[in-house]
């Protein structure tokens, strides 16, 4: 299958006294059209400043990033969702999702009907003329999803979107989001710290580790979604990759 993100040697650094402090370096990460990739990593690896360079908001310090997303005025190639959900609490629901369509080319009525779409498409039909301060926090996350989706990215990048969420919000938004991405096809990049959510959502999940950064390890998760959460298949799966994770983290401990 055709890749839609790849990165070469890429490395990020940030200036610090007289020099570079550097948070990873020869990173080389792909994911292929359509498929859920998951990230973990230890504290301080740079899962997030990867996203943000993925998304052009940071400039890479050496390699590159390639991205086979066709150009189109009438959509934006990437979209992002952070962890908040950033909504504008001065702005309806349904003003706070068209505000990532503004520049792009599209009449008003094609607007209202991605709007009216994405709202439908997270399970918010009929949300649009309400206040965020009205909604709760698994609401305000799935609005925040809508807003991405409504400018109809060929790739979602997604910074702990349900990193502040209780459990219960958590896992249904997770079955939501697995939902949403196999009637859209998106090409997702998911970071997380949960090592369940991580082997849960991903077809394959990267780990990010040592000192610079890079991949340490990858797992592909070959058991299937009808069987995930509770198997004794999914459960081996999370344990392998919490102690590839601990052993990440006393290699970056180590090497510091």
């Amino acid at each position: 299958m055709a890749k839609i993100i790849e990165t070469q040697d890429l490395a990020v650094a940030f200036a610090e006294g007289d020099g570079h402090n550097i948070i990873f370096r020869h990173l080389n990460v792909s994911v292929e059209k359509g498929e859920f990739v998951t990230l973990v990593g230890v504290s301080g690896a740079g899962k997030s400043t990867l996203l943000r360079v993925i998304a052009d908001l940071i400039p890479p310090y050496e390699g590159s990033v390639k991205l086979d997303a066709a150009h189109d005025p009438t959509r934006r190639p990437i979209a992002m969702v952070f962890q908040a959900a950033l909504l504008m609490p001065w702005r309806k629901v349904g003003d706070n999702i068209s505000l990532g369509l503004d520049g792009i080319d599209v009449p008003a009525a094609v607007k209202k009907e991605r709007v009216e779409w994405t709202l439908e498409l997270v399970g918010l039909a009929g949300y649009e003329d309400r206040w965020p301060y009205q909604l709760s926090g698994g609401q305000r996350q799935r609005i925040g999803i809508a807003r991405a989706l409504a400018v109809d990215p060929a790739i979602l990048l997604m910074d702990e979107p349900f990193g502040a969420l209780d459990a219960i919000t958590r896992t249904g938004l997770q079955d939501e989001l697995l939902r949403i991405w196999q009637e859209t096809h998106k090409s997702i990049l998911f970071v997380t710290h949960d090592i369940e959510e991580a082997v849960y959502l991903g077809d394959r999940v990267l780990l990010l580790g040592d000192k610079p950064a890079h991949i340490v390890n990858e797992y592909h998760i070959n058991v299937d979604r009808d069987q995930r959460r509770e198997s004794e298949q999914f459960l081996l799966m999370v344990d392998e990759v919490k102690a590839g994770l601990l052993a990440a983290m006393a290699l970056s401990n180590g090497s510091g």
